[in-house]
């Protein structure tokens, strides 16, 4: 990983925090407000805490963990403008400059090319003897704005702003990340059982084991009586340390740094005085929930609760200052009133304080004794009691249906719908935790009790009536979706991976005869105003979804059964021409691991054989050309479409190179030999002089009785030998050499 993440590593770890026992400091979880990734720090139980770094998704291909950042990355540069159309200049003011060495300002208009000038040539231009950090000048109009941080060895952030048409000032301030996108990538070891975490560069790797298996036994190491952290650190005769001028401002006064930056949106609640109204606009969102406070024996519950809203509006505004945005307006607020006193007794609430979270229908979610105050965090963005709220809420709601004699078909489809596209909580323990009265101040969560078989019978209904549709319903297929991706309502309810089971395989049924209606209808659906859809390409869904669960039944004999089935579903989306690259990449792997009885891989072989024919085999044309057909005609949201060329490329080889050696590894598999040295030497088209591509061919031509020519090829394998190649590797690769030429092999 980067030097950077280790030192901000080593940096949290040396600190020492001392907790007083105040009402400031809680429980609970709190985000990093810094640019980059975002960090999350939970306060556990018993003085414990978890720093977790925030990154994204990820998906498992074979012995590949990829890494997909969710949220895209932000400028380290902060920008406010000002319009002015009468403005003949655009006035620009460089905030708390204190690296101006380093900085770079261009401008560009329409596609021309872009001027850049230095930032400290500016400032030499603009006010040579003024040592204050922030730089004022002057730039003619542009359509576009870089800006660029050149940073100490080389690496240098540029960033792209499009120019507002009037603008006629701009405020720039520069606020570095704590951590940059993590551009990371993962390797399974099947031989060590470890997990290979490192950047794209593979240099580095942090290591992993599952917590469930046995870990490597410690060696013992001698621990040093202390260490410490000195500066300047010196002794008699050592030479001072000498630092590079990187243009730091000679005085060491302070520099203040806004709190947040400047916003021209004004977030406001809409306050209701009633429960009735605040109830009302809170069912018409469909999103939000209603927070209610309950104070009346406090004189200064009114000021207190305006003083709450002011800070919390204070807050949204900072979070929507390029404009509203729904994902930081996640609640309504209410002070109860004496006209309430019938409402809280009917639900045998105190007239004390308490704080008290509501659905749009009115049914009480979570309690708590507190203030709203002491809540202010939780009721933030940052939290994640949103969707823990959102968890009890649909289980309720799901509860409630199925119990319901009146219910009707669609009524349960958006009851599953409900649960399955939350999203899957960081921890379970602490989304369903009991309180005591030890800690009344705490929420408490309504509990609801569902049961399992219960639950499988209403949805093998529901999946057995549906298969007769003549076109889809897309609420189901986004269900169908989550579910046999293990992200569901089965994971939502009992909190368990699954084995794929014969519904499930129904349900994929569906999918794949209603695909093409599907495939017509996702844009619309996932564009619905008011609600939250995500369906991706069918056939990369289910291929993704049949590969985890391949892993989640490693461990379970009742599910060898399922090997079938996976390869039917497969043949099903080929047959249907819906193999897509992701399809048939998923497919390959799960095939490559499946052995017949005889302990070949005949099922393997074919597919990959018929895949080659139809796709890479050169009677097609150039190699390279074909390639690039192919690869420009991927779904964009496709990983090796996100990766780029030299990815996709490089699967191929490695795909050809590793069918090629199935062949040379099992002898049941000898019969595909000629076929597996088209193959070998197709990998070496696409990537020459590679030492492991090399020692497969030349392998398979000694066994195909051509060993002068296998001989001349091994022996280019060990010409191509670097230091990347893996030491024991080399040496077989060596030994395969000489066994050849003595002719022992």
């Amino acid at each position: 990983m980067r030097n950077f993440i280790w030192s901000f590593l080593a940096f949290f770890c040396l600190i020492s925090v001392s907790f007083s026992q105040t009402k400031n400091i809680e429980k609970g979880s709190y985000l990093s407000t810094n640019k980059g990734q975002k960090i999350k720090l939970n306060l556990l139980e018993d003085n414990k805490y978890e720093l977790v770094f925030y990154s994204g998704n990820y998906e498992v291909k074979g012995d590949s963990l990829l890494f997909v950042p969710s949220v895209k990355a932000e400028s380290a540069f902060d920008l406010a403008f000002k319009n002015d159309k009468k403005a003949k200049k655009v006035k620009v003011k460089f905030s708390d400059a204190v690296y101006y060495y380093s900085f770079y300002v261009g401008t560009q208009n329409g596609s021309g090319d872009i001027q850049y000038q230095r930032l400290s040539d500016i400032r030499e231009k603009v006010n040579p003897e003024d040592d204050k950090l922030d730089v004022d000048f002057e730039i003619d109009r542009a359509d576009y704005l870089y800006l660029v941080y050149e940073e100490y060895g080389g690496n240098s952030k540029v960033s792209k702003f499009a120019l507002p048409k009037d603008v006629s000032e701009i405020t720039i301030k520069y606020q570095p990340e704590v951590l940059g996108d993590l551009n990371i990538k993962g390797f399974f070891n099947q031989k060590t059982s470890e997990l290979m975490i490192s950047e794209k560069s593979g240099k580095d790797p942090l290591v992993f084991r599952n917590a469930k298996d046995v870990q490597p036994e410690k060696i013992s190491k001698v621990v040093p009586l202390e260490n410490k952290t000195i500066v300047n650190w010196t002794y008699a005769g050592k030479e001072p340390l000498v630092t590079e001028d990187f243009g730091l401002a000679s005085d060491s006064t302070a520099v203040a740094v806004e709190s947040y930056p400047s916003t021209n949106f004004d977030f406001k609640f809409k306050i209701e005085d009633n429960l009735k109204s605040a109830l009302a606009s809170t069912k018409n969102t469909k999103t939000k929930f209603l927070v209610v406070a309950v104070d009346s024996k406090n004189t200064s519950a009114k000021v207190d609760f305006d003083t709450f809203i002011k800070n919390q509006e204070t807050q949204v505004s900072y979070n929507m200052y390029e404009g509203y945005n729904p994902e930081y307006d996640l609640y309504n607020f209410y002070l109860a009133n004496a006209d309430d006193k019938k409402w809280l007794k009917a639900n045998k609430i105190a007239d004390n304080q308490s704080v008290i979270v509501l659905n749009g229908n009115g049914e009480i979610l979570a309690t708590a004794k507190s203030n709203l105050t002491e809540k202010q965090y939780q009721l933030s963005y940052y939290d994640g009691l949103y969707k823990k709220l959102q968890r009890i809420d649909g289980l309720a709601a799901f509860s409630k249906t199925v119990k319901n004699k009146k219910a009707t078909d669609a009524d349960l489809i958006q009851a599953f719908n409900k649960v399955a596209v939350l999203e899957i909580p960081y921890d379970y323990d602490t989304d369903y935790a009991v309180t005591t009265d030890d800690n009344a101040a705490e929420f408490k969560f309504v509990h609801t009790t569902l049961d399992k078989k219960e639950v499988a019978q209403i949805w093998k209904k529901l999946i057995e009536t549906h298969q007769k549709d003549t076109k889809p319903n897309m609420y189901l297929v986004e269900t169908i979706l989550k579910e046999i991706k293990n992200q569901g309502f089965s994971k939502q309810f009992f909190k368990e991976d699954k084995v794929l089971n014969d519904i499930d395989f129904l349900a994929i049924d569906y999918l794949i005869k209603h695909y093409d209606a599907i495939d017509a209808e996702r844009t619309a659906f996932t564009a619905k105003e008011g609600e939250t859809h995500i369906i991706g390409s069918i056939n990369t869904e289910i291929a993704a979804a049949l590969q985890q669960n391949k892993y989640i039944a490693e461990n379970d004999i009742a599910a060898e059964k399922n090997e079938s089935k996976t390869i039917a579903v497969y043949k099903k989306l080929i047959a249907a021409g819906k193999g897509n690259f992701e399809c048939y990449q998923n497919y390959f792997t799960y095939l490559a691991e499946v052995e017949d009885k005889d302990g070949s891989n005949t099922n393997y072989l074919k597919e990959f054989s018929t895949y080659f024919n139809a796709n890479l085999a050169t009677d097609k044309g150039s190699v390279i050309e074909r390639l690039d057909t192919m690869f420009t005609s991927m779904d964009p949201t496709s990983d090796y479409a996100y990766n780029g060329w030299n990815a996709f490329k490089e699967y191929h080889s490695n795909l050809c190179n590793s069918a090629a050696w199935t062949v040379v590894s099992k002898p049941g598999n000898l019969g595909f030999l000629k076929s597996a040295i088209t193959w070998s030497e197709y990998s070496l088209v696409v990537t020459k002089n590679n030492p492991y591509y090399l020692d497969t061919l030349a392998q398979l031509y000694y066994k195909d009785g051509q060993k002068e020519k296998a001989i001349q090829t091994q022996t280019l394998a060990v010409k191509y030998l670097t230091d990347y190649v893996e030491e024991e590797t080399a040496t077989e690769i060596r030994e395969t050499l000489s066994k050849m030429e003595n002719g022992t092999y």
